[in-house]
């Protein structure tokens, strides 16, 4: 197949980008605008590929992406491209509403006028694989309750709700004019490559260098964990396999509290650098509690019996075990991350991180 994937230079896009190279034989166009989070040294290890190519474009820029899509003719688009960051959208919803909402539309007119040049079989072999969160949900607060995909949205953050109104175009343009869609919501992900604000990485980080590990409030929201790579499986899994017009929840089965996913780290962190910053007698010491976020959501769990079911994906690794492999990643790898924090990017946040 021919794949054409909105955001790859992002944490999701460059795993999914990684595992198509790595495990098919599929051609990958990647458009990114290379935002702040975008980063090219994390496709690096597929970036010789023949089967790879990338173009720096912006998905709102109506008339670049439909000579993009025109010119490499692809037979599934994986749009991922999107602003993601809470605390941001908190502080500034104008981008998410331009990027998010804007440009989703822009990108699905741009395949849907695509989409009615094709001629059969490709026109119905076409697919829009539209990937989106499960914080359009809002949060639960029964401790058995879960997302499934029938939930009913109710989102809390300007980032949420511009990907709330991104979920909705995509099935109206499934509806309307029968743009062959699919939709997947996902947990948080994890994993190598993440951006240095989120809060996995930041809390590896900071106590590398012996700086507070930040908890929101008394650090109990709960959060369903999902090892990135897991995702690029299931990704590829439902653009594939996935029933036009359907949506698949995509969850790790891992729900801790951001307390416990900081203390797993701090415990991680003794056995795999136990020679600690100057001064520090154990990681643990460095957490500290901050001012809960406005609007922050309780808990978040997916129901992924769907995706089991009719797909059969399911997550290769525990919680455990993907974020042993991640804090050795952040370990292997400081010139990766190194270089994000010596850019010209501020991470103003790394008081913060996302929860």
């Amino acid at each position: 197949m021919r794949i054409l994937v909105t955001g790859g230079a992002g944490f999701i896009g460059s795993a999914l980008i990684r595992h198509i190279i790595s495990n098919t034989s599929d051609d990958v166009l990647n458009i990114d605008k290379l935002s702040y989070a975008g980063n090219l040294d994390s496709l690096t290890p597929i970036a010789s590929s023949e089967r790879y190519s990338f173009q720096k474009l912006d998905i709102c820029d109506s008339d670049s992406i439909k000579k993009a899509i025109n010119v490499f003719q692809p037979d599934t688009i994986m749009h991922l491209a999107a602003e993601s960051h809470v605390d941001r959208s908190i502080d500034g919803p104008a981008d998410f509403i331009q990027t998010n909402i804007i440009g989703t539309y822009t990108l699905l007119e741009a395949a849907r006028e695509y989409w009615n040049t094709l001629s059969e079989p490709r026109k119905t072999s076409f697919r829009f694989h539209h990937i989106s969160t499960d914080e359009v949900f809002g949060d639960l607060h029964g401790s058995d309750d879960l997302f499934t995909e029938s939930t009913p949205y109710a989102p809390s953050s300007p980032y949420s709700a511009s990907k709330a109104s991104s979920d909705h175009l995509v099935r109206a343009w499934q509806r309307t004019y029968g743009l062959p869609t699919i939709v997947s919501n996902c947990s948080n992900n994890y994993g190598p490559y993440h951006f240095p604000e989120k809060l996995i990485p930041l809390v590896i980080i900071n106590a590398l260098k012996g700086q507070p590990l930040p908890v929101y409030g008394e650090g109990k929201q709960i959060r369903d964990w999902l090892y990135v790579e897991d995702h690029a499986r299931a990704l590829y899994t439902v653009a594939t396999k996935g029933k036009v017009s359907a949506t698949y929840n995509i969850g790790g089965h891992n729900e801790k509290s951001n307390i416990e996913v900081v203390e797993l780290i701090c415990s991680l962190l003794e056995e795999l650098a136990p020679n600690k910053p100057k001064g520090l007698s154990m990681y643990r010491d460095l957490i500290s509690f901050v001012e809960d976020r406005p609007g922050h959501d309780l808990r978040y769990a997916i129901d992924a019996s769907k995706i089991k079911e009719e797909l059969n994906w399911m997550p290769e690794e525990t919680f455990e075990t993907g974020l042993r492999k991640t804090v050795e990643w952040y370990l292997e790898n400081h010139q990766w991350w190194q270089s994000i924090l010596d850019s010209s990017y501020q991470i103003e946040r790394m008081g913060k991180g996302s929860q």
